[in-house]
């Protein structure tokens, strides 16, 4: 009970930072690519879980709080071949330090590909490249036998052509699990930060959001359940558009249903896991189904599915994601536990 308490005190003190923050609307941040994730068990589990308690150095990227002493000397590496020829890296490592904490050190890049580069009138002059890079510095401590807090600071380069931008930005998270391990919770607020130097002398905000989540496996069955709330630092989530003349519309598919609003907030996962060695995943996020999908022929969108395995001392994953009928994304992921090859 006393850490749940210390999570719901949590809770409502971030909620009073984001009452002080302006909401941000969808697409009106810098740095967005830091709202991707490279986790292939997490994009196959719809994009975002804070609250799953599993001994997986990726997860740190969404909550801080999952470094544990368990991953000492855990190593990962992350691969996303994403849509229109965008790839995304991460690497990630852990360590402990006996009294101290755990300690992690992440590269998080995602680069655009070449693009040509064209005057006024359409004639061609050479190429340039865009890329962005963050580096997360993290460290978690133990607050409870079943309560841990994180921190991870992140200096983030930006290069898109000859426009060049650092930020610096921070996240805050806390875990809580059950003795038993079968029940945890977790919060982050995410993206802390802001410009340091911009791109033409504009400061822009930073892609800031609060997520909560929890994760039940069950005693007597195969399964995990999870879910993480995100974006509750702007419930409507409208945003403006134009349409074909120019004119602003806005968000003309998000009619203010309660129950739509409700879900669009919403990222649920299902794992059938019948051991450490093996899992398969399955999620689900309304809000990229109901903004991405076409509203005639729907299909998979939104919906998202991936599976993992051992062999030897290597863990493999992979995840695919479904955004839009034109195409899905997929994540591959390597880890390992170093320690485990002195043994």
């Amino acid at each position: 009970m006393k850490g749940i308490a210390v999570i719901l005190v949590t809770i409502f003190s971030l909620l009073s930072i984001g009452q002080r923050t302006e909401a941000q609307q969808a697409g009106s941040n810098t740095y967005d690519f830091l709202n991707l994730t490279n986790s292939a068990r997490v994009g196959a589990l719809g994009g975002n879980q804070v609250g799953m308690h599993i001994n997986d150095v990726s997860l740190v990227f969404h909550n801080p709080a999952n470094l544990s002493p368990e991953l000492h000397h855990s190593l990962t590496f992350n691969y996303v071949p994403y849509v229109a020829d965008i790839k995304m890296t991460y690497a990630g490592y852990a360590h402990t330090v006996e009294g101290t904490g755990t300690f992690g050190v992440s590269i998080h890049a995602i680069n655009y590909g070449s693009f040509d580069r064209a005057d006024v009138d359409g004639t061609l002059n050479g190429t340039f490249s865009a890329a962005e890079y963050a580096i997360n510095l993290s460290y978690s401590k133990m607050l409870s036998p079943k309560l841990r807090a994180g921190i991870s600071v992140k200096p983030i380069i930006s290069n898109l052509e000859q426009y060049n931008s650092f930020g610096l930005a921070a996240d805050l998270g806390v875990l809580y699990h059950s003795e038993n391990k079968l029940f945890s919770a977790g919060v982050t607020l995410k993206n802390i930060g802001s410009q340091l130097s911009t791109y033409n002398d504009t400061y822009e905000s930073l892609p800031t959001d609060l997520q909560i989540g929890i994760s039940k496996k069950l005693a007597h069955a195969p399964f995990r359940l999870s879910l993480t709330a995100q974006d509750l630092f702007d419930w409507n989530m409208k945003y403006d558009v134009q349409d074909g003349n120019g004119d602003d519309v806005t968000d003309a598919g998000n009619d203010g249903n309660s129950l739509d609003q409700i879900m669009r907030h919403m990222i649920f996962g299902v794992e059938l896991v019948p051991s450490d060695n093996f899992y398969v995943a399955v999620g689900y996020n309304h809000r990229r189904r109901q903004e991405l999908g076409i509203s005639e022929k729907m299909s998979t969108t939104g919906f998202s599915w991936g599976f993992g395995f051992r062999v030897y001392k290597f863990h493999f994953a992979y995840g695919s994601a479904r955004y839009h009928l034109a195409g899905s994304s997929n994540h591959f992921s390597i880890s390992t536990n170093l320690s485990s090859f002195g043994r």
